[in-house]
């Protein structure tokens, strides 16, 4: 029934593949096999960016990949949402091990500048999250996306820039809205993009959730009638070691960070062939 249907729509809105521009059908089947035909890999820039987290990617930018790519973020194509989507879904398995263990997989979209995503009329990178988080579930794993990052300042167009510019263009830009850390403190963090060229964008995004996961929780007020007496200061000794262990609960606990994207440079798959 659905080839059927693509074939009447086919007569009646010609449409082509995004890939390699096939006639009458959106995402060809080899195009498609070029977004998950392979395992997805661990992928690494150079330089890397201090702060990057592990990231792994489904296929290379290049060819189909990047056609399809560019016709869902610029040319509005949102039916390749869902094979972007597979592919991505595709890079956080990669990454995760075993989907059941750690609690629920976080998504974290690195969001796009408001004038981007009003320019396109859509968030790509957010629809593509909520499609891998689709495909996650369909296969037992408890995903959900957590859009808690945004921009606090503009940032230049990053067309054009080298990697230190982009480092210096991004630094300090993104922050998590409030009432993100307790939400992101409740599962495996997934860092998630549609693509990663110089890695400036994700190490931004990483050290925005780090700020607010590496906090210590904000304390309740105390009653004036119950205030208990003041403890004297710990500088040193026994004491001071038997506090270091909750804070690091606190950093390596389930927001630890990881990140996914359906594609990066091609020179980063070659850095990283046996991982």
């Amino acid at each position: 029934m659905r080839e059927w249907w693509r074939e009447i729509t086919g007569l009646v809105l010609p449409v082509a593949c995004a890939g390699c521009g096939l006639p009458r059908t959106e995402l060809c089947r080899p195009c498609a096999a070029a977004l998950d035909g392979v395992p997805p890999r661990r992928v690494r820039p150079s330089p890397e960016p201090p702060g990057l987290p592990v990231v792994r990617a489904a296929a290379p930018y290049e060819n189909a990949v990047r056609a399809v790519l560019l016709a869902h973020k610029e040319r509005g194509a949102l039916g390749l949402a869902g094979a972007l989507g597979r592919a991505l879904a595709g890079a956080v398995r990669a990454g995760e091990g075993r989907l059941g263990d750690g609690g629920p997989l976080l998504l974290v979209p690195v969001p796009s500048a408001r004038r981007s995503t009003g320019a396109r009329g859509h968030d790509p990178v957010r629809r593509i999250a909520l499609a891998a988080a689709g495909e996650l579930r369909c296969d037992g794993a408890p995903a959900r996306v957590l859009a808690v990052l945004r921009q606090r300042r503009p940032v230049a167009d990053q067309a054009g820039l080298g990697a230190r510019q982009r480092q210096a263009n991004l630094a300090g830009a993104l922050e998590v809205v409030p009432g993100g850390g307790r939400l992101l403190a409740g599962g495996r963090v997934v860092l998630v993009d549609d693509l990663m060229t110089t890695g400036a964008t994700l190490a931004e995004a990483a050290r925005a959730v780090h700020r607010v996961l590496d906090s210590p929780p904000a304390s309740p007020p105390a009653s004036p009638r119950a205030f208990p007496p003041a403890l004297p200061r710990v500088t040193s000794g026994a004491a001071s070691r038997a506090i270091e262990p909750v804070v690091t609960r606190v950093r390596t606990g389930p927001g630890a960070l990881s990140a996914a994207v359906v594609s990066a440079s091609p020179s980063a798959f070659e850095i990283n062939w046996n991982c």
